[in-house]
């Protein structure tokens, strides 16, 4: 596939005019009270404002001129009508117009089907960038450092997935990380930022969430039927992902029948897209933020180290900052790498994995291709994860000169014969891709493009398979990345958390249950569950476990936090407890000691997607519930309950 190649831009005057557009009609907030407003639009119902309120010539004259009169033929009025209202709907869509897809479209598929290699001329190295150890003094000074640049942070999810392929009849952000504390994806990923926001003091912090067509309907449902999880409305907008126009053949004829045209997703890159033409990277700079936060759907673990990262992007002035993992050699994550051309052209970018190992074979300084460090034992690429810090400043500026049109590849699958014009032909209409991961190549060399990489425990453990698959993967000896093995990560930073905390005793070695549950073999740790509003960051669950403070917790126990919980004292469990305290609530645990049957885990084949996704369940047998509701509206008194029982 050919990323290369460079997509068109706009005028900075058309953006200018456009932006203020947007922000008139879709009455679009400005954190910290700020507020531009005329119609009452929800930014929940996703609206999203063409970049052209009207075509610049009639639709027959510029499909004719872009040799797409095949669309026009035998149609009727009412199929003729509905054509031209797509057609301009696409138009506007998509940054530059129909012609610049098909002209960027054309260049492509020649390229493919001339078999261009899209690296020539580029010579791959090992990229610079940090690596941080969490237990080091390097990570500490990073995560406080990043903690201040916490309220100038702003949040993207990428979440256009469909939970089918995991064996989940619904939304990807709808699943549960933890059977121990059933919180969807969505629900934790909103508490980590008010926690966040909390630790800011107050200032409210945005979020972005990018749908798709078979996700947006479902996802404002979910928001609504949760009340946002307790964010407030307008710190959310939901954009949803329009498709662009499937290709026939390599003169990128469009796919259409009946005044139709048929169109298919164009990747996770349309995120930048977005942000432009929801005026969100410009608005937010307004509000005085200056990173942008982009992560994924099902990564439970994506804000455990977040605040470290920030600090690295502080103190380097990062434009770019990819957080990155250690990579097996031909590990079938894409790797960081810097590319560097012969004619001075420059790029620290992601290669996707399939690309890697032959790319790096072409040249003397790799002739073995992608293999295995001797001093670390693992790919000297760091593995990408899809998890980005952006200098909002930089973010911003590129976005008004490109539209956020990140550069599109091309991967069609050629039919054994031509067309009967004797034009290459495909077995199904193809359609350009992008990846949000590509932002970096539309950057000018002035830009500071690096990554941290953290160890994979704290920071990537992804639901990706379903179980069938999860077993085929494990058998391989390879990451079997399912709802399992993703609560399993999260149950296991927990505990190293606590245990990093310094209290006195700790958390056991043992393990809650270990065995082969439909396939994937399993070894989970002590079900313990700190909520975010307990503690997302190793520094935040250091704040909660006071001094001199005794933590003891034995292996089969499960032990869940929620909010203002402090350990002051002694603490011993050895059976389930569950401590919450709601808001206006403080709960500060002097000494307590609970002795109860607790949870078992249990092989099962399941009555709900939840437990059949895992191939187990958690039978709670008994449990201690201290919990404390909500006692008062935020900014009133807070009551303090003391737990001593002597």
């Amino acid at each position: 596939p050919n990323r290369m190649q460079m997509g068109c831009s706009q005028s900075s005057s058309d953006n200018v005019r456009v932006l203020w557009f947007r922000w008139l009609l879709l009455g679009l907030t400005l954190f910290d009270g700020v507020c531009v407003r005329s119609l009452c639009v929800s930014p929940l119902q996703g609206v999203r404002i063409a970049v052209c309120s009207k075509m610049a010539e009639p639709v027959h004259d510029l499909l004719k001129r872009l040799d797409q009169s095949h669309l026009l033929e035998g149609l009727s009025k009412e199929q003729n009508d509905r054509l031209v209202a797509q057609v301009t709907e696409l138009n506007g869509q998509i940054p530059g117009g129909l012609e610049s897809y098909i002209k960027s479209a054309r260049k492509l598929l020649e390229d493919s089907a001339a078999g261009v290699n899209p690296f020539a001329g580029f010579t791959p190295k090992v990229p610079a960038g940090d690596a941080l150890q969490v237990e080091s003094e390097a990570f500490a000074g990073m995560e406080a450092l990043g903690a201040k640049e916490l309220p100038y942070t702003g949040f993207v999810l990428v979440a256009g997935g469909l939970g089918e392929r995991l064996g989940y009849n619904g939304i990807k952000v709808s699943l549960p990380l933890y059977l121990t504390e059933p919180e969807c994806f969505l629900g934790l990923y909103i508490q980590h930022i008010l926690a966040f926001q909390k630790e800011a003091g107050g200032r409210r912090l945005p979020l972005a969430i990018m749908t798709s067509d078979d996700t947006h309907k479902l996802t404002v449902e979910l928001l609504e039927k949760h009340n946002n999880f307790g964010m407030d409305k307008d710190q959310i907008t939901v954009m949803k992902q329009n498709k662009v126009p499937a290709l026939l053949d390599i003169r990128a004829r469009m796919a259409g029948k009946d005044g139709v045209i048929e169109t298919k997703p164009h990747g996770h890159g349309d995120v930048h897209t977005l942000m432009h033409q929801f005026g969100l990277a410009a608005a937010w700079r307004a509000a005085g933020f200056k990173w942008v936060f982009f992560f994924q759907d099902t990564n439970g673990l994506a804000f455990r180290a977040l605040p470290a990262v920030l600090g690295v992007s502080a103190s380097k002035q990062f434009d770019v900052n990819s957080v990155c993992v250690p990579r097996t050699a031909k590990e079938a994550v894409g790797g960081i790498c810097r590319l560097e051309h012969s004619d001075g052209r420059c790029y620290t970018v992601n290669v996707e994995y399939n690309q890697l190992d032959p790319l790096l074979k072409s040249t003397k300084d790799f002739p073995d291709g992608d293999v295995p460090d001797p001093k670390t034992g693992f790919s000297p690429f760091p593995g990408n994860i899809n998890n980005l810090v952006l200098g909002l400043e930089r973010y911003q500026q590129i976005l008004e000169q490109t539209g956020g049109r990140v550069n599109e590849f091309v991967n069609p699958k050629y039919a054994d014969a031509p067309g009967p014009d004797g034009v290459k032909v495909f077995k199904s209409p193809t359609r350009l891709e992008c990846m949000m991961q590509d932002y970096p190549m539309l950057l000018p060399p002035t830009a500071k493009v690096g990554f941290t990489q953290l160890d994979r425990w704290v920071c990537f453990s992804p639901v990706k398979n379903n179980l069938a698959d999860a077993a085929a993967k494990a058998a391989k000896s390879l990451p079997p990345e399912c709802a399992g093995t993703a609560e399993r990560d999260a149950l296991a930073v927990n505990n190293r958390f606590l245990k990093l905390a310094g209290a006195d005793g700790g958390v056991a070695e043992g393990l809650a249950a270990d065995g082969t549950f439909a396939g994937v073999p399993l070894k989970l740790p002590p079900l313990v569950t700190l909520m975010p509003s307990f503690a997302s960051t190793l520094s935040e669950t250091k704040a909660r476990i006071k001094p001199d403070s005794k933590v003891s917790v034995t292996a089969r126990s499960a032990l869940t936090l929620q909010g203002d919980v402090f350990i002051d004292g002694t603490l011993e469990l050895d059976g389930a407890l569950v401590v919450r305290a709601g808001r206006g609530s403080r709960v500060v645990v002097k000494k307590l000691k609970v002795v109860n049957a607790g949870w078992v885990v249990t092989a099962t084949e399941g009555d709900s997607d939840m437990t059949r996704m895992r191939g187990y369940a958690i039978d709670r047998k008994e449990t201690r519930e201290i919990v404390f509701g909500d006692e008062g509206a935020a900014g009133d008194k807070v009551t303090e309950h003391v737990i001593d029982e002597c």
